[in-house]
C-alpha cells in the first residue's frame, strides 16, 4: 500500500476503530494491522496527538497478564471529529474516483 495514501488515512482508521469500542494500544495496532501494515510507534504518536487534541481520553484497566492496560476512548469531540473526517474522506474518494474514471474513459 502506498505510504502517502496510508499516512493520510491512518488517523481516520484509528478514530473509526475507537468509534466501535474502547481499545488499548496493542489491541488497536493488531486490529488495524490485519488490514494494513503499520508500526506500533506510528500508532502511539497518533494516539498521543489525538489525546493532546482532546479527541480521546484514557483510563487504566488492571490486567491479569501483566501491568494495567491503558484504554483509549473517544470523547464527544472525538466522535464529532470522526464523523466529519469520515464524510470528508468519502467525498475525497468520490472525487478521486470520478477523476480516475473520466481519465480511463478519455
Amino acid at each position: 500500500m502506498n505510504a502517502q495514501f496510508k499516512k493520510g488515512a491512518l488517523e481516520l482508521c484509528v478514530l473509526s476503530k475507537l468509534a466501535e469500542a474502547d481499545q488499548y494500544g496493542y489491541e488497536l495496532t493488531e486490529a488495524i494491522s490485519r488490514q494494513m501494515v503499520i508500526s506500533t510507534g506510528t500508532l502511539y504518536l497518533i494516539l498521543k496527538r489525538l489525546k493532546d487534541d482532546a479527541l480521546v481520553e484514557t483510563y487504566l484497566v488492571e490486567s491479569g497478564e501483566g501491568p494495567a492496560r491503558k484504554y483509549y476512548h473517544l470523547t464527544e469531540k472525538g466522535k464529532l471529529h470522526q464523523t466529519v473526517q469520515k464524510k470528508e474522506w468519502q467525498d475525497f474518494v468520490k472525487v478521486v474516483q470520478d477523476i480516475i474514471d473520466r481519465r480511463m474513459d478519455a
